[in-house]
C-alpha cells in the first residue's frame, strides 16, 4: 500500500473540489449489517474535538497522513465493516478510494471540545442528516453527554432528539453514544457505573419521535459482570465503544476480554473502536484489528 501523499490530496481539493462528490457517487455501497450479522467499525472522529492524544503521546493523531495510512491498513483487514469519522477524514478516504464496500458513518456533533469550559455543549458542528443522505453515506453518530448539575444538558437532549428525527426522516441509522457525566476538580468524567450506564441507555432510547433507526453505542461498565443486567434496559441494537485503553499490552488484553464477554449479550451487534486499534502499544495496527475482529 503506497504512502499517503498530503500534497496530492491538497492539490485535488484546491483544483477540483468536485472530486469529493464524484468519488461519493462512484462508491460501491453495502448493507449496514452484512451476512455475518455483526459490525466492526473503526472510529477516527477524535481530532475534530481537539482530542489528539493517545496515552502519553499528546499529539499522536495530529499527523493526518499517518492517521490515513493507519485507517487504510485497518479498513483493508478482513472483517472490518467500515469507519466512523468527520467530513474531512471521510472525504480524504473517498479520494484515496478506501471506502468501497464499507459502511461509512458520519460524526454529527463535535462542538464539545475536549477540555474546554463548554465541553458539554455538544452542538451539531459536523454532518447533518441531509449531508449524509446527499453523499450516500450509511449512518450517523452523535454523542449524548448529560450532567445532572448542568442545566445546559437539556439543550443537548433537545438537539439530539431533533437530530434523531432528521435521520429517521431520511431513513438513516443513527448511533447514539450516551453518558452520564460530572465534573471532578474541573475535569469532565464519564460515569461508567452500572447505575449510570443503565440510566443513560434508558434516556437515549426514549429520545425523538421514533426509535426505528436508533442504535446505541455503549461503553462496557466499570465492572464487566454488570453488563448483562445493564443491556436489558433497551431492545435497541447496540455496539460497544472501545474508549481509550492503557498503553501496556496487558491493558490491551484486558480490554479484549471485556469486549469478548459483552459481545455475547443478545442486543450487542458489534464493536466501534478507534485509538486502541489505530495506535496499539506495539504499533502493529493490522494485528490489533485482526484480534478485535476475532472477538466477533
Amino acid at each position: 500500500m503506497s504512502r499517503v501523499d498530503a500534497a496530492d490530496l491538497a492539490g485535488i481539493r484546491a483544483h477540483h473540489p468536485e472530486a469529493v462528490a464524484e468519488a461519493a457517487a462512484r462508491r460501491r455501497r453495502r448493507p449496514l449489517v452484512g451476512d455475518r450479522g455483526r459490525l466492526m467499525i473503526v472510529a477516527a472522529d477524535h481530532p475534530a474535538r481537539g482530542a489528539l492524544g493517545v496515552g502519553d503521546r499528546r499529539f499522536a493523531m495530529a499527523s493526518r497522513p499517518d492517521l490515513l495510512e493507519r485507517l487504510r491498513t485497518a479498513l483493508a483487514r478482513p472483517g472490518v465493516d467500515g469507519v466512523l469519522a468527520t467530513a474531512d477524514i471521510l472525504e480524504d478516504l473517498l479520494l484515496l478510494g478506501a471506502l468501497d464496500d464499507k459502511v461509512v458513518m458520519g460524526s454529527m456533533n463535535r462542538g464539545g471540545l475536549a477540555g474546554a469550559a463548554f465541553e458539554l455543549d455538544d452542538r451539531f458542528t459536523g454532518h447533518r442528516a441531509e449531508d449524509l443522505a446527499r453523499l450516500g453515506f450509511d449512518a450517523g453518530k452523535l454523542l449524548l453527554r448529560i450532567d445532572y448539575d448542568d442545566p445546559g444538558s437539556l439543550d443537548t437532549l433537545h438537539s439530539a432528539a431533533r437530530a434523531i428525527d432528521d435521520m429517521a426522516a431520511h431513513r438513516l441509522p443513527v448511533f447514539v453514544e450516551p453518558f452520564i457525566c460530572r465534573r471532578v476538580e474541573g475535569r469532565l468524567t464519564n460515569d461508567l457505573s452500572a447505575e449510570a450506564v443503565t440510566r443513560s441507555i434508558a434516556i437515549a432510547s426514549g429520545l425523538a419521535g421514533t426509535s426505528a433507526y436508533t442504535w446505541l453505542k455503549v461503553p462496557v461498565t466499570a465492572n464487566p459482570d454488570d453488563m448483562a443486567r445493564v443491556m436489558e434496559t433497551s431492545t435497541l441494537p447496540a455496539v460497544l465503544l472501545g474508549g481509550e485503553v492503557g498503553a501496556s499490552p496487558g491493558a490491551q488484553e484486558g480490554a479484549y476480554e471485556k469486549w469478548r464477554g459483552a459481545l455475547q449479550l443478545p442486543t450487542v451487534q458489534g464493536l466501534v473502536v478507534g485509538r486502541s486499534l489505530l495506535y496499539p502499544a506495539d504499533g502493529d495496527v493490522a494485528a490489533a484489528v485482526d484480534t478485535a475482529v476475532g472477538l466477533l
